[in-house]
């Protein structure tokens, strides 16, 4: 049986409906597919503040998430995070690296999110996470992550010192223009896959999202993704960033175009 893991602390989140855009999600896709949720954090109030003040509030809630998703992962067959913010990928990735060593990352993202505390503008926790647990600077949560297991889908929005990094590193990206489910396969191969989306990947307009940025991926094209990627090399999926609406037609319009993105992995899987 699939668990959801449910992120409902805080995790650098600087808009104040983050943690509700990931409960909805949850909530949509239990009542959607019959899953029983793991919840995790006590929501907390956004802050405008700088990672140095958010990383050190955040640890409960990211030991407790990277317990969840390690739980989890041991048990199979598949793992689902639905989380506030890409923050929250400090726990999980780690435990990536650990219990499936040869992973290929699919970060979906209009971002590189491979700032350091040395290269951030914005000292924005989230833009750091990647960075991090590829080991470029302590989040004091793990790494181990290899950046040449890292596939960047949909990144377009990257600072320039942050692309040298990614250049250095060794971490392919994938633009907008090139997001194809060959391209996509070809960057895999019969590796295991772990895939994070940002929701401001999608081009704005789709559902809201904290950070988007134009000319962005189409909702039937990370579908697509999910309709090529073999079922058997799939061990985990996370979905970040969902700024939850005060108007409920957007809500509902949204969580419909999250259902429909996600919907082959559960069919797939017997969920449906």
């Amino acid at each position: 049986m699939i668990e959801l893991i449910v992120s409902q602390g805080r995790v650098a989140d600087r808009a104040p409906r983050m943690i509700e855009g990931a409960a909805r999600t949850a909530q949509a896709l239990s009542q959607r597919y019959g899953m029983a949720t793991r919840t995790v954090g006590c929501p907390q109030p956004a802050a405008q503040d700088d990672w140095r003040e958010s990383l050190p509030q955040a640890r409960e809630t990211l030991k407790g998430l990277q317990a969840a998703v390690q739980a989890s992962v041991r048990q199979g067959p598949l793992t689902v995070m639905l989380s506030n913010t890409c923050s929250a990928s400090l726990a999980s990735l780690p435990v990536v690296a650990r219990e499936h060593p040869d992973a290929v990352v699919l970060w979906i993202d209009a971002h590189g999110d491979f700032n350091t505390p040395d290269t951030t503008d914005s000292g924005y926790l989230g833009g750091m996470v990647l960075a991090g647990a590829c080991g470029l600077w302590d989040s004091g949560h793990g790494a181990g992550l290899q950046p040449r297991q890292v596939v960047l889908v949909g990144a377009r929005d990257i600072d320039d010192q942050e692309r040298a990094l990614l250049a250095d590193a060794g971490v392919r990206i994938l633009p907008p223009a090139a997001v194809t489910p060959e391209a996509v396969l070809a960057a895999i191969g019969d590796a295991p896959v772990w895939v994070h989306i940002d929701w401001d990947v999608l081009d704005p307009g789709h559902l809201p999202a904290d950070y988007s940025v134009p000319n962005g991926l189409h909702p039937h094209q990370i579908r697509a993704l999910f309709e090529a990627i073999p079922a058997a090399q799939l061990r985990g999926m996370e979905l970040a960033e969902f700024n939850a609406s005060l108007d409920e037609a957007v809500n509902a319009s949204a969580l419909a175009v999250i259902l429909d993105i996600v919907a082959p992995v559960f069919q797939r899987l017997g969920a449906a």
